[in-house]
């Protein structure tokens, strides 16, 4: 059984429902597509909470069905099909099957471009695999880990978290490829969850593509102020300590509700551990988080230059802005021509500096660098 965390509001991993905001109604979302036979093409901003959204769910169909093995890849690493091949083997091979002598046995025969090698800790006897996929036999392998994971016949979720990362592969056809082992996996469900929006709507939106319409679309937005705030003075109250109501709201809108610049807030103040938490404090935990990113703020902007800059003081200073070309915004903050404003806009957006909103609102996307460029 897991220890209780010192500190409730987590920044990185999932340690149970008691740790986790809100999300039943994407939760249910992503339950029952799954349980229906439809795959899930799962997309949100960085730092929204996705991947915490993904192993929540692995917790609620652990809870319905113990019997279900749930897996969970990032790929934002892998440059190449065989990075990929090779991440998804390590994930699943050996973990669909009990560690029998029959089982392993199984495994071992089972792959042929590949030999997968069992051994066991002397002292815990924990069993642990090891094996080389040569680059040369990546999709050989590939193939043969997604039959694996098809004659196991056991239910099992897959999500495969930075999806749209196999658009960069230099490997030809991959897109394809993983469609046609994708589309013949009966009892298993497959969560494609990605951060770059127009990149995974091009790949399951587009008739063109492969992948179209073969997921479920389920998007995630921030968790709503009421339910932030109940999550919130609740863990507060667990310890014995007050968070005021007015001092969550001001700290929610400071960071725009994104899920973890909210929880890094939230994890300081708690970390001060003052009994009343006021809106002073909040301030003052917002205040420590953005300074100990000083360093590497000042130097974002000393890298970028000067027209990209201006336009990205004059986004944080709004906050939002719907129309940056319009001619109102640009004379405001006096950035020069609009074809100017144009290109430096499109550069910031490119460097993941600057997202546009499902409503169709650019913003600073590092909400506490944005802060920091409007009060600096």
């Amino acid at each position: 059984m897991k220890a209780n965390p010192a500190n409730p509001f987590l920044v990185s991993g999932y340690q149970g429902p008691d740790y986790f905001c809100d999300r039943e109604k994407e939760t249910e979302q992503l339950a029952s597509a799954l349980a229906n036979g439809r795959n899930v093409c799962l997309v949100s901003p960085r730092r929204m909470g996705k991947t915490g959204l993904v192993l929540h769910l692995f917790n609620h169909l652990n809870a319905t069905d113990p019997s279900v093995r749930c897996f969970y890849i990032d790929i934002f690493s892998t440059q190449n099909l065989h990075d990929f091949t090779t991440a998804l083997a390590h994930a699943v091979v050996g973990r669909l099957d009990d560690y029998s002598e029959a089982a392993l046995r199984r495994v071992g025969s089972f792959f042929k471009s590949f030999r997968p090698t069992f051994s066991f800790d002397s002292q815990s006897g924990v069993p642990s695999l090891s094996f080389d996929i040569k680059p040369s036999e990546a999709r050989r392998s590939l193939s043969e880990v997604f039959e694996y994971i098809r004659a196991s016949e056991r239910r099992c979720v897959i999500a495969i978290d930075e999806f749209q990362q196999i658009l960069e592969y230099p490997d030809k056809g991959v897109e394809a490829e993983l469609r046609s082992h994708a589309q013949f996996l009966p009892k298993v469900g497959l969560v494609f969850a990605g951060s770059k929006k127009h990149l995974m709507e091009e790949m399951f939106s587009s008739a063109k593509r492969p992948f179209y319409q073969s997921a479920q679309k389920v998007g995630l937005k921030e968790i709503q102020i009421e339910a932030y705030r109940a999550f919130a003075i609740g863990l507060f109250a667990k310890a014995g300590r007050d968070l005021k109501p007015d001092a969550f709201d001001l700290l929610y809108d400071e960071l725009s509700g994104h899920t973890w610049y909210v929880q890094m807030a939230l994890n300081r103040a708690y970390a001060s551990g003052r009994k009343v938490t006021s809106v002073d404090d909040v301030q003052e935990a917002i205040a420590s988080a953005i300074e100990c990113e000083n360093a590497t703020y000042k130097a974002y902007c000393e890298m970028l230059p000067r027209g990209q800059l201006s336009v990205l003081k004059a986004l944080a200073v709004e906050r939002e802005v719907a129309e940056p070309l319009k001619s109102s915004f640009i004379a405001k903050h006096a950035l020069g021509a609009a074809s100017s404003v144009r290109q430096a806009l499109k550069a910031l957006v490119d460097k993941g500096l600057v997202l546009k909103s499902d409503s169709g609102f650019y913003f600073v996307y590092d909400r506490f660098f944005g802060l920091w460029l409007r009060t600096g």
